[in-house]
């Protein structure tokens, strides 16, 4: 119930898709911004490992709401450092799905604790 595209004669993204259609009577997921931080309540410690911990988390409220990284139509990722690209990016396989979803990357000055690196929030429509 969703339709991803990227129009000829624009450049073709690297990661994301330039529009996703969500057709009517499809049934939606927001997903608030997920963090680095482990069940135990500890961040993770690398921009690696918190970005790999984000996507579990934001991985297991999609499945409780029955779906997976495949249904996001759209994600919005906040980095505190633009030295962090290359990191996010090796962990984030699990969320390059193809065709992938439409995406913002945003360089955010801090989050809601000094010590988170990344946050991820997601809409997800199936």
């Amino acid at each position: 119930m969703t339709r991803k595209f990227n129009p000829k004669g624009m450049t073709p993204p690297p990661f994301y898709s330039h529009g996703v259609e969500v057709q009517a009577g499809a049934r939606m997921v927001f997903v608030s911004g997920q963090v680095g931080v482990r069940r135990d309540g500890t961040v993770a410690e690398d921009i690696g490992a918190q970005a790999a911990v984000a996507i579990e988390n934001l991985t297991a409220v999609l499945a409780a709401a029955d779906m997976t990284p495949a249904d996001i139509v759209k994600s919005t990722i906040y980095l505190t450092d633009e030295a962090n690209f290359e990191g996010f990016t090796a962990a984030a396989a699990p969320l390059l799905v193809q065709p992938p979803a439409a995406t913002t990357l945003v360089y955010v000055k801090a989050l809601a604790s000094p010590s988170l690196l990344v946050e991820i929030e997601a809409v997800a429509a199936k």
